[in-house]
């Protein structure tokens, strides 16, 4: 073999080994990924809810004074006028309390009267000069002494007066009873809950809307309320009040809407429906665990990943978080209706790397 021979063979052979040394990297195989679709939601999942038609100003009123319950002169639903007598106590107590007062007073004015009596004979001894000067200083003193004690006689009559006037319990404003907390025979305190009256004329809608709707709600969102009874008889409405907070039990919110028409046939008591007539912007609710950083739990925007259903290759898209409210979220704008995203494993992704979607991992 001449020596050009063994130089080609010697090249070839480097030329395998470096091509056996120089392999292409394998690579990782898709990942199997748990997703969700997006589900765009308008007004229409807010539904419809129940409530009731009731006044904005109610007041709890009592007696002023202690005793047991004598009469209730009025019913649940009773229109009342100011003055009406609503119920009454035993005056017993009272009155024994206003004789008492009267018979120290009659006293105190009788010791008022001997008192000045005294005092113009001493004052006429004195003038005369043959009274003492300190018996007509004792005499002024008795009188003033009986004069003060007379005004306070005076002052305890009246209070006993007022405490006899207590044990009549008078409506201070025309309204409705809408309930009553104490019954005849029962013995009541100063200022116990005795019943509750309610002013007609200004009426709201009130009803208790999830907490999780509460983030979706325009900012100036109307409602429609309708009788349940009478289907042709509704009101606009707009919110007047909201509960700060959610109802720990039932994860809801009270709403007092204030009714822009009052029709006579929405009462105090009547049962209603209410329903959001405003549009509410476009919103998804996802498994909180859709965002790639959760850190800040009040943050208004988040990350999560889209997949792309040819590729099935995912990205990293910006989110508005509206809420959060538990173990889900609800997104506004980044996402639209239909796309997936992933729901698990979303911090060990990368952007553009490809992913398995299982049977059944759709949510």
């Amino acid at each position: 073999m001449s020596r050009l021979s063994h130089v080609a063979t010697a090249v070839l052979m480097a030329t395998m080994l470096t091509a056996c040394s120089e392999k292409e990297p394998e690579q990782a195989p898709p990942r199997p990924v748990l997703y969700s679709v997006v589900k765009t939601q308008q007004q229409a999942t807010l539904g419809r809810y129940a409530g009731t038609i009731e006044a904005r100003y109610e007041t709890t009123v009592g007696f002023r004074t202690n005793g047991r319950i004598a009469s209730r002169t009025v019913n649940v639903g009773d229109n009342v006028a100011k003055g009406t007598l609503l119920a009454t106590l035993d005056p017993s107590d009272q009155e024994n309390q206003l004789r008492a007062s009267e018979g120290r007073m009659a006293s105190a004015n009788a010791q008022w009267l001997e008192a000045q009596a005294d005092a113009r004979r001493q004052t006429e001894l004195f003038d005369r000069g043959v009274g003492a000067k300190a018996n007509l200083d004792d005499a002024q003193t008795r009188l003033k002494t009986t004069r003060a004690s007379l005004d306070q006689a005076a002052a305890d009559v009246q209070h006993a007066k007022d405490q006899v006037s207590y044990t009549r319990l008078l409506s201070d404003f025309d309204g409705v009873v809408t309930a009553w907390r104490a019954e005849i025979g029962q013995v009541v305190a100063a200022g116990q809950e005795v019943l509750t009256l309610a002013q007609p004329d200004v009426r709201e809608a009130v009803f208790d809307l999830p907490d999780e709707q509460v983030a979706t709600l325009p900012t100036d969102a109307r409602f429609t309320v309708t009788s349940q009874l009478q289907s042709d008889v509704h009101a606009d409405a707009r919110i007047r009040e909201m509960a700060p907070q959610a109802d720990a039990a039932t994860r809801s919110r009270r709403v007092r809407l204030t009714l822009e028409q009052s029709p006579e046939e929405l009462r105090l008591g009547t049962t209603i429906n209410v329903q959001l007539s405003s549009q509410t912007p476009a919103h998804t609710t996802l498994p909180a665990s859709v965002l790639i950083e959760q850190g800040n739990a009040n943050a208004e925007q988040g990350q999560v990943w889209v997949i792309e259903p040819k590729s099935l290759a995912v990205s990293q898209r910006t989110v508005q978080v509206l809420a959060r409210n538990g173990d889900q979220v609800v997104i506004g704008d980044g996402v639209q209706d239909g796309e997936w995203v992933v729901r698990a494993g979303v911090n060990s992704l990368k952007p553009g790397q490809v992913v398995k979607l299982d049977a059944g991992a759709e949510q």
